[in-house]
């Protein structure tokens, strides 16, 4: 047991939450609250959603890279939403898959690349051939939690940061003890889930944590509180179920058991929602889509709505209109211009 989960809670599986009416639920419900903060800057009161840059501004530049992160801050963004694997040498690392293979010149699996090794990948080619030259250069594009958290910081406003913990992870609760570790180092507040931020900590960089893995947030409780805490979520489709056999021997003998713990996993996350444990339910479009009433029952009973991933003005209106709090979206300047009020920018 780490120094950082005294108090783990040893249970075994999560129990998903008893049947809940949906007519009840809604029925008994405060009303929603306001997706801001009174305190928040007027301008900013004025949007009807956050918007979180998915991987930075990765419709305009390469995922997860330095370029991406600055410009979504240069447009506006509300947040970061970032991915976090660890390195070889144990690096929190900014990073979408498992392996380089699809977004770098190199090969491999990330758990098994130092962080010096990947320093050397050319992480932007692949989608930009030519990087403005304010936004650093080709070997200063990957990025670890900690540089997020230094560029963020230095970035002269208010600013939110989504944390997505990448599992299945070799390395197990090490990744979110790292990613501990390091936010503490720059004078993370676990009561307030806050970092001072600015010359005279008139700002803030505050830190919320996701996973699909509902093991992840029920082992980050014991510091993080509840409306830090989102569980993500996405339908169980034929082909998810087939993309996760992919590289699995004997994959069609295996396929029933594949697709059953995936469900089960979405029903451990979902309780997590209707039980107060995540305060925050990250779905995906399309499971909004698929499941209009318990979201519109999720936010009628309090729980702030994170939808993913969303680049169409069309489905933000709709997101709109069923309460949807915050947005994360590839292209943060359209979204923004999307949830603002026309006139009122």
């Amino acid at each position: 047991m780490t120094d950082l989960a005294q108090n783990r809670d040893p249970a075994g599986p999560l129990r998903p939450a008893p049947p809940v009416s949906l007519d009840a639920a809604l029925m008994s419900a405060p009303s929603p609250a306001d997706p801001f903060d009174a305190r928040e800057p007027a301008a900013l009161r004025r949007r009807r959603a956050k918007i979180f840059a998915h991987r930075g501004a990765s419709g305009l530049f390469p995922e997860h890279t330095r370029a991406a992160y600055r410009r979504a801050i240069e447009e506006g963004a509300d947040g970061l939403e970032i991915d976090l694997h660890l390195t070889a040498d144990g690096e929190p690392v900014c990073f979408h898959d498992a392996t380089v293979d699809r977004t770098s010149n190199g090969t491999g699996s990330v758990a098994e690349l130092s962080l010096a090794h990947m320093r050397t990948l050319d992480f932007t080619s692949w989608k930009t051939p030519r990087l403005p030259g304010d936004y650093g250069g080709r070997h200063q594009q990957l990025m670890t939690l900690a540089d997020v958290l230094e560029l963020m910081i230095d970035a002269g406003r208010d600013l939110d940061l989504a944390v997505e913990l990448k599992h299945p992870s070799p390395y197990g609760d090490r990744l979110e003890n790292k990613a501990l570790r390091t936010l503490l180092r720059f004078g993370w507040d676990p009561e307030t889930s806050v970092i001072p931020a600015g010359e005279f900590g008139q700002h803030a960089v505050t830190v919320s944590f996701m996973s699909f893995y509902p093991g992840s947030l029920v082992y980050l409780a014991d510091m993080v509180a509840p409306d830090k805490l989102c569980a993500l979520l996405s339908s169980v489709t034929e082909a998810h179920v087939q993309k996760r056999l992919e590289k699995m021997p004997l994959a069609m003998a295996v396929r029933p058991v594949v697709a059953a713990v995936m469900r089960g996993t979405l029903r451990d996350s979902e309780a997590l929602v209707w039980n107060g444990r995540a305060g925050i339910a990250g779905p995906g479009l399309a499971y909004v889509k698929d499941h209009r009433a318990e979201v519109k029952a999720w936010v009628a009973r309090g729980s702030r709505l994170r939808v993913w991933t969303v680049d169409d003005s069309q489905d933000a209106g709709l997101l709109l209109e069923l309460g949807v709090q915050e947005i994360t979206t590839n292209y943060p300047a359209r979204m923004l211009q999307a949830v603002t009020p026309a006139g009122r920018g």
